[in-house]
């Protein structure tokens, strides 16, 4: 999977393959082998070659694509870009008129799913938990309005740029 990463206020090409405990990312060129062990939601301890790493993940409450990564002492601010979401994900807002589109980011599980059609939410609701490399993201409607169809049930496998919900 191919991403973008901002870290403070750099842009950096990210791709990244994570099977079976094994990640295998680059990031700008540059190639890491690395084993991941998840201790705990959101906490994980990373092994390349003989240096080990404790990390912490957590979302930010106001955006299903800034993290805030905990390592080594330091807590770094990271916004993930899917070029792939960037091209399909339509426009949102509080004006916004017509349907919106909820899209999977990565590809991952369905954990839970949050509302049912025909439910009323509001803007920055949780409507479906995707889990992706052993994290769990809460995928949030972008407007309010009413939940016309819900595309995926608990268990199911998605894909980058699945169309998990629209609200109208």
């Amino acid at each position: 999977m191919k991403l973008k990463a901002q870290l403070s206020n750099h842009e950096y090409a990210v791709s990244l393959n994570v099977a079976d405990g094994v990640g295998s990312v680059e990031i700008d060129g540059r190639r890491y082998e690395v084993e991941v062990r998840e201790l705990a939601p959101g906490e994980y301890l990373l092994m390349h070659g003989s240096n080990v790493y404790k990390c912490r993940v957590g979302a930010k409450r106001d955006s299903h694509n800034s993290f805030e990564v905990s390592l080594r002492g330091n807590v770094y601010a990271i916004t993930v870009i899917d070029p792939k979401r960037l091209r399909s994900a339509p426009t949102t807002g509080a004006d916004d008129h017509g349907s919106a589109q909820i899209v999977s980011p990565m590809p991952g599980k369905i954990v839970r799913v949050l509302v049912k059609p025909g439910a009323e939410v509001e803007a920055g609701a949780g409507i479906i938990v995707v889990e992706a490399m052993k994290m769990q993201n809460e995928m949030k409607a972008p407007k309010g309005g009413l939940v016309i169809s819900i595309n995926a049930e608990t268990g199911a496998t998605v894909n980058a740029g699945d169309v998990l919900a629209v609200i109208e």
